[in-house]
Parts: structure tokens; sequence; C-alpha cells
């Protein structure tokens, strides 16, 4: 931009058209949440995912939104077959999964799940903000963003290009993943969004014969890190198997139907909490 703030050229003329677009998009959605994590292999894309899932089974109007673009497992873990919906000139709708329920995933522009994604910095800075601001969600309850992990442009650039979003960011009870979420909390304390909370994932596993609850990566980690942080700890999901069989095999939707799991009592419990943390 020149020092008077005008356009000046065509990159900053397609910027301020992008920021308009963006602006427009994100005011008919209620609350923007975004699920980080500090490294990857915490179950962020999960968590992510059966939020949206629970969320719409609830009667809410949500978005699913996947803007990892080197590891994009939203697709996979709930099957997605189709694309995009073209309304008309320059309107990009997302898939709809289901009544309540709308998914966009950056794989869906690259296409081959199984291409690798080799860019720099800049290039997917502007993928993102291209990718967030062509999508026309409609009026919606929640949009719920599955971040890349880390710290790095890829979050940096949702947190900027979502300014009202919250953070909920995701966790195992293991020390070496308690440090890395300790650098997202200050990320997100730097960067001036709203933390949500902590979700302790992976928290656990009942043992099917006897009941007993076995702490398999640690136990109170999630508890300790919402205390020194000084950040809520909304939740805490158990390893459940049938969880892991319905997710690898893309019927992550099958599980709503489980009643009797404690998982799905445990993700109750997380949504009571996120609605309560917009009281």
């Amino acid at each position: 931009m020149s020092n008077d703030d005008k356009p000046s050229t065509p990159a900053d003329f397609e910027r301020l058209e992008q920021d308009r677009l963006i602006g427009e998009n994100l005011r008919k959605i209620g609350r923007k949440i975004l699920v980080m994590s500090g490294k990857g292999g915490v179950g962020k894309s999960t968590v992510a995912a059966y939020l949206a899932l629970r969320l719409s089974a609830r009667g809410h109007r949500v978005g699913l939104l996947d803007v990892d673009l080197h590891g994009p497992s939203i697709p996979h873990l709930m099957d997605l077959q189709g694309g995009f919906e073209m309304e008309g000139e320059g309107v990009v709708r997302p898939c709809a999964f289901s009544e309540n329920l709308r998914v966009a995933s950056l794989e869906m522009l690259v296409g081959d799940r199984d291409a690798a994604v080799i860019w720099r910095g800049p290039l997917k800075i502007s993928a993102i903000r291209q990718f967030i601001s062509d999508i026309t969600w409609g009026e919606l309850d929640f949009l719920i963003a599955d971040s890349p992990p880390g710290t790095g442009d890829e979050p940096l650039t949702v947190a900027q290009t979502i300014p009202e979003a919250e953070a909920l960011v995701v966790t195992t009870p293991q020390e070496i993943s308690l440090a890395d979420v300790r650098k997202s909390i200050n990320f997100c304390r730097q960067v001036g969004m709203k933390i949500l909370g902590v979700v302790e994932n992976m928290s656990g596993f009942n043992c099917p014969h006897c009941g007993k609850k076995i702490n398999l990566f640690g136990e109170g980690g999630g508890e300790r890190l919402s205390k020194t942080m000084k950040v809520p700890l909304l939740g805490q999901i158990p390893i459940e198997p049938k969880m892991v069989e319905l997710a690898d095999n893309g019927k992550l939707d099958a599980l709503l139907a489980m009643d009797e799991l404690e998982v799905n009592h445990a993700y109750d419990r997380l949504i009571d909490a996120v609605l309560k943390g917009n009281a």
C-alpha cells in the first residue's frame, strides 16, 4: 500500500476485494471457532470434524472449514465425494454434507489426496486467503475451522483473516504435547485471539473387560496446563476404538447414533462448555 493507504497496484485492489468478500461472508456467521494444536498427531482434525457433526445434530447450522494445506484430513474422515456447488457467476458454496452441515476443504482444490503440496509461505498465505474469501457459506450459527498445526504462516493467516475467531486448542496428556500447546496459547495472546479453552484428547482408555480407566499417555496434563496457563479446560475426550475405526473408514458420522459410548457423553460436555463460553 502507498503512504496514504490508497490502493496503487493490481495486487492492492485484489487484496481489498478479498477483504470485502471475507467480511461480507463472515458477517452472516455467528461464532467462528478455530481448532488449533501446537503439533500434529493429537487428533485435532477429528475433534474439529466431530464437534461440527455433533453441533449440527443438535440443530445448529454449521460450516466445517479445512484449511490444512499439507494434511487435510476432513474429506477422509467424512468420506466426502462431492465438490463445491456453483450458483451463478462467482458464487461458490461448500459441499452439503447434511441438512445442517456444510463442508469445504482445500483438498477439494488440490484434487489428488496423495499429492504433496510444496509451496513457499507467500503462496500458502495467498491460497488460504483466496479460499476463505471465495466460499459463500450463507447464514450459519457456527463455523468450525480446522487449522494447520503449529504457529507459522498458515495458522497466522487464518487468525488474521478470521479476526473474530475463538481458539479451541487440542492437546494430549503428554508433556511433549503440552509444551507445544503452551506455545499455541502464547501465539493466540500475541495476535489478540480470544482463547475459548483447551481440549485434552486421548484422555485415557476405558478397559472393555473391567471398565477401569487406563491413562495411556499420562494423567492430569490438561488440568495442569489449564491452571498454569490460566485457560479453561473445556473437555477430556477418551480414546474410543470405535471412533478410530469409523474415522479410518470415512464414517465418522455413524458415531452419532451410538449414545451408549462415553466419547459421545464427553463431546456433549464439550459442546455445553463451548455454548456456555459465549454466555
